[in-house]
């Protein structure tokens, strides 16, 4: 006989739940509250009180415009990218069976396992010895790199659990390799190409380390927020330009996530 309760979590564990959450988003709600404070230099607490100033007057600043419009366009490129590349990969390594294939779907995914940094002394060290400067798309390569990654884990994970008979069925019945994809298989991994192109897009959007080895003169938004650190007057409009790369990253994050879980229910 199937019971309906569940068994609920010992209090012990609810608390230190709430610890580890508060841990994680504390540092998150500082920046948050000190982006409305009256004091330019000052990060006495509590806030000596509150402003919205610090938000017209970063829309007024060129600057942070240069570098968001950066940020977004590297961004899109590189999500663009992962999705071509991670999605014909994913479908590679599914529907095809070839001497070290686990060898090159390590390859895949090892950018992602990498530190950033060692990733982008490699490719400082590439596009160096290939003689090209580091433009926009130097900055989009890197980022690219590890965006892949993030399409094809998601990507092959839907394709593992679509059914084979249905892409069987439709060749059997005459249907193209392209009709196949396009009327069996694309509307199967739908919501993981959108949960892969939203966590990319938001990874990208505040990647700092590659693009640091990556971008030569350029400033993307999170490389123009670590630069603001060095100015005390600076930092309520910083914590405003930051609240930017909190609400980019995490509403992509969030919407994944919402896809995913569906998915998976």
């Amino acid at each position: 006989m199937r019971s309906d309760t569940t068994e609920r979590a010992p209090l012990a564990l609810k608390i230190a739940t709430g610890a580890a959450l508060l841990f994680l988003h504390f540092p998150l709600l500082i920046v948050i509250l000190y982006a409305f404070t009256t004091e330019e230099a000052s990060f006495t607490f509590p806030p000596p009180g509150l402003t919205t100033q610090w938000f017209g007057e970063i829309l007024n600043r060129e600057d942070f415009w240069e570098a968001l419009s950066l940020s977004l366009r590297v961004a899109a490129a590189a999500t663009v990218i992962a999705l071509i590349l991670g999605t014909l990969t994913a479908a590679a390594i599914y529907r095809s069976k070839f001497f070290g294939r686990e060898a090159f779907s390590l390859m895949v995914i090892l950018p992602i396992a990498l530190p950033g940094i060692v990733t982008g002394i490699a490719l400082r060290s590439a596009i160096g010895l290939s003689g090209l400067g580091f433009t926009y798309w130097t900055i989009v390569i890197g980022h690219a790199t590890f965006c892949v990654v993030t399409v094809y884990n998601n990507v092959i994970a839907r394709l593992r659990r679509t059914s084979q008979s249905q892409i069987e069925a439709s060749m059997d019945l005459g249907a193209s390799t392209f009709q196949t994809f396009r009327y069996i298989i694309l509307p199967n991994i739908a919501t993981a190409l959108l949960a892969g192109g939203m966590l990319a897009f938001a990874l990208s959007f505040d990647e700092i380390i590659v693009t640091t080895f990556t971008a030569g003169q350029q400033q993307t938004l999170p490389i123009w927020i670590y630069s603001q650190l060095s100015r005390p007057r600076d930092r309520p409009v910083t914590n405003v330009a930051a609240l930017f790369v909190i609400a980019a990253t995490l509403i992509p994050i969030l919407v994944a996530y919402r896809f995913t879980r569906d998915t998976v229910e």
